[in-house]
């Protein structure tokens, strides 16, 4: 079965696809864990370079470094399955990680505990607006949008633009942070709007029917 690991490092790392030359931290590996778990999932390959050359895990250890990391470096635990794998000899670590319904925080450099996503190929903290989304979209209450003067100007720049972002938004409408932070919170979870993640911003377009 050594084909299955050959055709996934020949994607190359992605949203969805890590690899790991070695586990020598488990906080780090923490934010792996919760990036993949707090997006769309995905799988880690321990003992293979970033290159997708096959080095193989170095020693038992680094298993009980990723369960560390998911048991005493993610909050709440992300749940994973381990395979193993021997690729021309050499063990390779498949860490699968499920999408998970809760938001995970992962200690950053400073040891403070942060919200991780997953973007391209990269683990990146989540800003404030992504995070009052995600609260608000797990909240049963209904959401009450009013069509102020504001609002109307989101609507009418975006159907004049492709996108807007955060800081836009309050210099051309002229309003506060807080107030442009609640419309586009509020667009967005009631599908009027959608979030686009890159991994230098955070901007908002207008939701189409046919998008997904």
């Amino acid at each position: 079965m050594s084909h299955y690991i050959h055709k996934l490092i020949e994607e190359g790392e992605h949203q969805m696809l890590d690899f790991k030359f070695e586990i020598s931290d488990s906080k780090k590996i923490a934010r792996s864990l919760v990036a993949f778990a707090n997006t769309d999932g995905g799988r880690l390959l321990i003992g293979v370079k970033d290159n997708g050359v096959i080095s193989g895990i170095r020693s038992e250890e680094e298993k009980h470094m990723i369960q560390a990391a998911s048991e005493m470096y993610c909050n709440p635990i992300v749940k994973y399955q381990a395979k193993e794998w021997v690729v021309n000899g050499k063990t390779v670590l498949e860490i699968i990680v499920p999408q998970s319904k809760n938001k995970h925080k992962a200690p950053d450099h400073n040891n403070l505990y942060k919200v991780y996503i997953r973007v391209k190929d990269q683990n990146i903290v989540a800003d404030s607006i992504l995070l009052k989304i995600w609260k608000n979209q797990n909240n049963k209450q209904s959401v009450k949008v009013t069509f102020t003067e504001s609002e109307m100007f989101l609507l009418k720049y975006l159907n004049e633009n492709k996108f807007i972002t955060l800081k836009d938004f309050v210099n051309n409408a002229k309003i506060n942070k807080k107030e442009a932070e609640r419309i586009l919170v509020n667009f967005t979870v009631i599908n009027l709007i959608k979030v686009e993640i890159t991994d230098k911003e955070v901007f908002f377009s207008l939701y189409e029917d046919d998008d997904e």
